[in-house]
């Protein structure tokens, strides 16, 4: 079966296609209309559609939407209630509801041949759940636990796996829910609300949870296997951020407060759900499943030996989890992810064409790699723009900013770089082989999903990427699946002797990820970078803001140059 997934209520819109059960692209909107999350979480932007990224993966796998055996989209308004109702207050949120009615027809609009009876809808907690337990490796009988703002009617979905299909064990009806709490809480500390998060998260690093018998008062499990939470009275606890305020340690202290209750809840939970499937695997989806200090705590003290998380957890992920559930429902036996990287790619003919077509002087080196280590040893920052875009929001190691980890002041230059504020950390990558003598807590962690203690003979050597409370968000690199990662990995660790590099997402603040060359060529030239890898080529700041020098001069390394004509092949053209 050939499906498209849809994701688009409430925010990160985004589609994936799944063919005979595999997985086959991934992409979210905002990779390609350039706004962060791809719009914003009001009703007024239900009907707005991930169009471009479902023509993409259309495109990829060379199908028309006529050709699409069915197209799920990860919202049954069937099951939903007026918010009046559910205790919400929302007086717009009506046209949630009418959007999502009508969304077969906007869908057959936006992508012409399709027909409106192909659109399934799929219960939005239950495409959470299937994008968690299908896609996860070895996950043929699991347990399943999402927890988000908000779907249809409920904030939580407990759920099993057995081949494939999912029992729901319960579900946490609204108001309550952990993850609008932790919504709040963001916006009373002065964050963007449904967009900052993982600020909170990071803040709370730097607190301590003195207000916790406070909070538990409203925010607590009920031992049924669901919660309390609701209506917290955050100006009690601490006065209100506003947004260009300097934070104070009250504030600190209730991000640590309320993220220490949040971890207590979700253990409460956990343990419920394994008292009742007895599962070894754990699969997590929904948007507090980025929490990943509150994951790294499940995987420690939770009852379950294995933790795997999605790493497109938030709503974006529904669009994924929606066609693996109509795949399995369908007939087909969904296969695990191959990786996170299911977005756009170039080939390097079409990379080199982006290169002249933008008149930038650029060379190949014999091994990009290398290269890049090399600079990075120098204490240069480099932006990689290597592969497949990452689907979910972890740079991976196909759209990263590298620096050198053991450099103190480079945790306050990438943020500077990126326009950051300064509590917030940067994330080591290592190879798998080696984060054990490091790192301590789940291995291996491909999608910077947990928190790791960082040795104490190590914190001193790689100060850049350790976080105020010993702790590190590590990507391990499995060298049969990152090649070219694990080589330029090996090559800086014989320069420096550290098996370590800063990976942190290639964007600066409040805007999307780099997707396509265009974006990588204007976040280097807008941002102190002083290297692009953009796939094998080489752009080096010193050459392309040389002041007049001649393009086509000499490579300072010594490689053959390559030529950039202003005039030369079009990259839509090449392609």
């Amino acid at each position: 079966m050939r499906i498209l997934g849809i994701n688009a209520l409430f925010h990160d819109p985004a589609a994936a296609l799944v063919i005979d059960g595999r997985t086959v692209a991934a992409a979210e909107e905002e990779r390609f209309s350039r706004r962060k999350h791809g719009k914003r979480p009001v009703p007024f932007s239900a009907w707005e559609l991930p169009e471009q990224a479902a023509a993409w993966c259309l495109a990829q796998a060379g199908l028309r939407p006529q050709d699409l055996d069915a197209v799920a989209y990860s919202f049954d308004p069937d099951l939903a209630r007026p918010a009046d109702t559910l205790g919400l207050d929302d007086p717009w949120d009506h046209l949630r509801l009418d959007y999502a009615r009508q969304a077969p027809y906007f869908l057959a609009a936006a992508l012409p041949g399709l027909d409106p009876a192909a659109v399934h809808f799929v219960p939005h907690h239950l495409a959470h759940a299937a994008s968690a337990t299908h896609a996860a490796p070895d996950a043929e009988t699991c347990s399943a636990l999402v927890l988000d703002g908000r779907g249809e009617a409920a904030s939580h979905l407990a759920a099993r796996r057995v081949h494939d299909r999912l029992e729901p064990l319960y579900a946490q009806q609204l108001p309550h829910s952990l993850g609008l709490v932790y919504e709040e809480l963001t916006e009373h500390l002065g964050f963007l609300r449904s967009s900052d998060e993982y600020k909170v998260m990071a803040l709370a690093s730097h607190g301590t949870p003195r207000l916790l018998p406070e909070l538990r008062r409203h925010v607590y499990s009920t031992g049924d296997g669901g919660f309390h939470a609701v209506r917290v009275p955050w100006a009690e606890l601490a006065r209100p951020r506003r947004p260009a305020e300097a934070w104070t340690q009250d504030h600190a202290d209730l991000a640590a407060s309320a993220q220490h209750c949040l971890e207590e809840v979700l253990l409460d939970l956990v343990r419920w759900l394994h008292g009742r499937t007895g599962d070894r695997l754990l699969a997590m989806a929904g948007g507090v499943a980025l929490n990943c200090v509150a994951n790294s705590r499940i995987a420690r003290e939770g009852p379950f030996d294995r933790v795997w998380v999605q790493p497109a957890a938030g709503d974006a992920g529904t669009a994924l989890g929606g066609a693996l559930h109509l795949a399995a429902t369908g007939g087909d036996r969904p296969a695990p992810m191959p990786g996170a990287d299911l977005g756009r790619g170039w080939s390097d003919a079409e990379l080199e064409a982006w290169l002249k077509t933008a008149g930038v002087p650029y060379d190949r080196p014999a091994d990009i790699a290398a290269e890049v280590a090399e600079a990075l040893a120098a204490d240069r920052i480099v932006a990689w723009f290597q592969g497949r875009a990452e689907y979910g929001p972890r740079a991976l190691g196909h759209r990263s900013l590298l620096a050198h980890p053991g450099h103190s002041g480079n945790l306050e230059r990438l943020n500077d770089v990126k326009g950051r504020e300064q509590f917030r950390p940067v994330a080591p990558m290592v190879t798998a082989e080696r984060a054990a003598g490091i790192f301590d807590g789940p291995l291996p962690s491909p999608y910077m999903l947990f928190v790791h203690r960082v040795a104490p003979q190590w914190r001193d050597r790689i100060p850049a990427v350790v976080h105020v409370d010993g702790t590190a968000r590590i990507q391990t690199v499995d060298r049969a699946a990152e090649p070219l990662v694990a080589r330029m990995l090996d090559r800086f660790e014989q320069l420096t002797g550290l098996p370590v590099v800063v990976n942190t997402s290639l964007n600066t603040a409040g805007r999307p990820m780099v997707d396509d060359p265009r974006d990588a060529l204007e976040c280097f030239g807008s941002a102190p970078v002083d290297l692009l890898a953009l796939g094998p080529f080489a752009v080096r700041r010193n050459r392309m803001f040389a002041g007049g020098s001649d393009p086509h001069g000499s490579d300072p390394h010594g490689s053959d140059p390559h030529g950039t004509d202003p005039h030369g092949t079009d990259p839509q053209e090449a392609a």
